[in-house]
């Protein structure tokens, strides 16, 4: 069992930063693909980032040089670094941890974390 908990969220002016933190429980963190997705008002929950357990890290295209993620195994905790922020971004962010085995996987969710970008 992975528990998840997000931070880092609040209320930035456009343009402005934010850094998301996700801490995980357990001694597992290294084996999981770990990601960053968002849910605004009204819209379907999407993919934002997401990094490997090697490393290899993938964005959304409509965040790609705007947002970086990260991860550091030793506080098992990743990072959603997020730059120039715009009233687009303002949604739910929640981190997602995931492992595929063969016939299977384990998957978990966090709380999630508000963003709002607004003047």
């Amino acid at each position: 069992q992975v528990q998840l908990v997000e931070s880092g969220g609040g209320v930035v002016q456009p343009g402005g930063s934010l850094r998301l933190s996700c801490a995980a429980s357990g001694s597992a963190f290294s084996l999981f693909d770990m990601g960053w997705y968002r849910q605004a008002p009204g819209k379907e929950r999407e993919l934002v980032a997401s990094v490997t357990s090697g490393g290899s890290t993938n964005y959304a295209d409509f965040v790609k040089g705007q947002f970086t993620i990260s991860r550091d195994n030793i506080k098992n905790t990743a990072y959603l670094q997020m730059n120039n922020l715009k009233p687009e971004d303002t949604a739910v962010y929640y981190c997602n941890a995931i492992r595929r085995l063969l016939g299977g996987k384990f998957e978990y969710w966090g709380q999630g974390t508000q963003v709002t970008v607004s003047s």
